[in-house]
């Protein structure tokens, strides 16, 4: 499974979301999408979900931001979880179930969170963590904030590419 390369682009979805209505590419037309490979369980998700939110809030309007679980059949990440989760922590970006893992596949993401940045051409133009650092939120390089910056701009972020961190996809086998 071969991961996406910087200036593919998006691979189409759509999939239902705890909100219960269908999320699809085609939702953020013309806009940078977000799109972060994530679920309920790892505390590397649970320690960059309220810096997610706080990016999804931030550029409400002008970017796209989806969060898409692809976990087969894990404890703790089922559909009731993800709603509890959405819940409990006030997400404002739709989090998406991939039961199917199509979408994960078709991505090539392996962790979570991992974040690809897609411009307002859908063309992968960042791929990698929210941040530099899941544990220190006032130390880390805003990876993602600039990436987004500077996709809104039409330019080519600084940071590219770094390596995703946090837990596997859980994959059927």
């Amino acid at each position: 499974m071969a991961r996406l390369a910087l200036g593919d682009p998006a691979p189409s979805f759509d999939l239902p979301g705890v909100d219960g209505s269908s999320h699809s590419t085609e939702s953020y037309a013309g806009k940078p999408l977000v799109v972060v490979f994530s679920c309920v369980h790892c505390p590397y998700v649970v320690a960059w979900e309220d810096r997610l939110n706080d990016v999804a809030r931030d550029y409400d309007g002008r970017a796209g931001l989806v969060a898409v679980n692809s976990n087969a059949g894990y404890l703790g990440d089922s559909l009731d979880d993800m709603e509890a989760r959405s819940r409990e922590k006030g997400f404002v970006f739709p989090f998406l179930y991939d039961e199917t893992q199509e979408v994960a596949e078709a991505y090539g993401a392996a962790r979570t969170p991992e974040v690809f940045l897609f411009d307002g051409e859908h063309r992968l133009v960042y791929h990698g963590t929210p941040d530099s650092d899941h544990q220190d939120p006032g130390g880390a390089e805003p990876y993602l904030r600039d990436a987004l910056d500077a996709a809104l701009q039409g330019k080519a972020p600084d940071v590219q590419d770094v390596p995703a961190v946090g837990c596997t996809i859980k994959w059927r086998r």
